[in-house]
């Protein structure tokens, strides 16, 4: 997968010279790529009824494929995928939503021919299940390295969604108007991956009488920037989900009517676009803290009798008006478990040090049990200690195999319990800590000096790395 992102990246660098940025060949790569993924999995896209080609022929049911490009060269070439991308934006139902303002930006024939026949040469659908996202994870992450800030906004460790997908059990085959939902979706990481768990656990088939709704009316989430929803939608589809993602700004609109039974949730990091307050009646909290207002959000959808588990900055845990959100939370949720998250968990997109709630709606909090993943734990890296499902293990051991935190826990070193009197003194704030770094960082929470050198010179080892790869790459094309 490297490989390819590196190889596709190298080609992104030619159309630079013709005028393309980084966002329009990714998003062309997307739209390409669909087409690709759609034939390998015989999925028929709506063809052009009357599609007059570029020397003025008039054709009747042009399809709309991936064979169909592959075919031209050429004009033609630009002008079918122009006319393939109108038509498909203006289909109804998701089909449309995925090409929603889809416009052609390969004008150049032979970089297009080259895009396609590079595309070709993978059977993308027999790779990875999720392998599109994570070719797209792999560009936006070279894009955020020249300069493009935020690409970590859209995406999620997948040992971590994993590990949060197995811990709430996202089953819909348990209530007939089950929903899961993701407020932020970015790609779907979320969706999909719950819908593959939720595949494995059930053979690969659903009963006959559940197979509509599981696949058109479980599936919810909303996303602020076209893009990462077109993703999204395009992820979902190819799995053979029709999920329903609004587009939209989720903390300053009003929550649409739908409410769910599991929230799976990483609101985005940061403090971009929060300088204003939502007016919204049911957040009693007025904070611009983007985080704290998701979390705001996720109470009002949530189902009484619905669990939740939601990704946290550290700061959302002390921060000014964090104990008002969490003293809301805490009588309305039952709260029963916080996962401290390795340093490092979000590399290379972002070093916040974060968390992971777990809620369920309808019961007031009498205990909290923090499991910290952190302390005496060497800092996660993007290649020598990537992030890994064995960082999970013995969490999930510990938090037992009830979805609601009922099962019977006892406490450990890095496993505490806390009542709800004690938090209630802290003022709900919820920074607590008690175990003590053995080495590695000071007192005072900053790394060691030799040991931060040695960390520098790892990171700079694997740039060198990728440059290099990335320039044999390019000396062969």
């Amino acid at each position: 997968m490297n490989n390819l992102a590196n190889k596709l990246w190298g080609f992104c660098n030619t159309l630079r010279h013709d005028g393309v940025d980084y966002g329009d060949y990714i998003e062309q790569l997307t739209y390409l790529l669909f087409f690709k993924m759609a034939e390998e999995k015989e999925i028929d896209l709506p063809a052009i009824d009357n599609y007059k080609t570029e020397e003025g022929t008039e054709l009747a049911n042009q399809p709309t494929n991936w064979g169909e490009l592959k075919k031209q060269s050429g004009t033609e070439l630009t002008h079918l995928y122009g006319e393939m991308l109108r038509h498909l934006r203006r289909q109804d139902g998701i089909i449309g939503d995925m090409y929603f303002q889809a416009m052609p930006r390969l004008n150049n024939p032979v970089n297009l021919k080259k895009l396609i026949n590079l595309i070709d040469e993978d059977d993308w659908t027999e790779m990875e299940v999720d392998v599109k996202g994570e070719a797209f994870e792999g560009l936006l992450e070279k894009s955020a390295s020249e300069g493009k800030k935020g690409a970590g906004q859209y995406f999620t460790p997948r040992p971590l969604i994993d590990c949060m997908v197995r811990l709430t059990k996202p089953d819909p085959r348990s209530k007939k108007d089950f929903k899961i939902y993701d407020p932020s979706c970015g790609t779907g990481g979320f969706l999909v991956r719950a819908y593959e768990w939720l595949l494995k656990e059930c053979g690969g088939a659903f009963e006959r009488d559940d197979v509509k709704r599981i696949q058109k009316e479980t599936f919810y989430g909303q996303e602020l920037v076209p893009r990462p929803r077109r993703l999204a939608l395009m992820n979902l589809y190819l799995h053979g989900v029709e999920p329903q993602i609004y587009l939209g700004d989720t903390i300053y609109e009003a929550p649409k009517p739908e409410r769910f039974d599991v929230i799976l949730a990483n609101p985005p990091f940061g403090t971009k676009g929060a300088s204003d307050i939502p007016q919204r009646e049911d957040f009693t909290v007025e904070t611009t803290n983007k985080q704290l207002n998701f979390l705001q959000h996720i109470i009002t959808v949530l189902k009484p009798g619905g669990r939740a588990a939601v990704v946290l900055p550290d700061n959302c845990l002390f921060e000014d008006k964090a104990g008002d959100v969490f003293k809301i939370l805490m009588e309305d949720c039952n709260l029963h478990t916080i996962l401290r998250l390795p340093n490092g968990t979000f590399v290379p997109y972002a070093n916040a040090k974060a968390n992971v709630i777990f809620f369920e709606k309808g019961k007031r909090t009498e205990n909290v049990w923090i499991y910290d993943n952190r302390t005496n734990i060497e800092n996660l890296t993007k290649k020598d200690r990537p992030l890994g499902q064995q960082h999970f293990w013995d969490f999930e051991e510990e938090f037992g195999k009830n979805i609601f935190g009922d099962a019977p826990r006892k406490e450990s070193e890095r496993f505490r319990s806390f009542h709800i009197s004690e938090i209630e003194k802290r003022g709900y704030k919820l920074d607590i800590t008690w175990m003590k770094e053995e080495n590695g960082e000071n007192g005072n929470g900053y790394k060691d000096p030799s040991k931060l050198v040695k960390d520098i010179k790892t990171e700079l080892e694997e740039v060198i790395t990728d440059l290099e790869n990335l320039f044999n790459l390019l000396k062969n094309e």
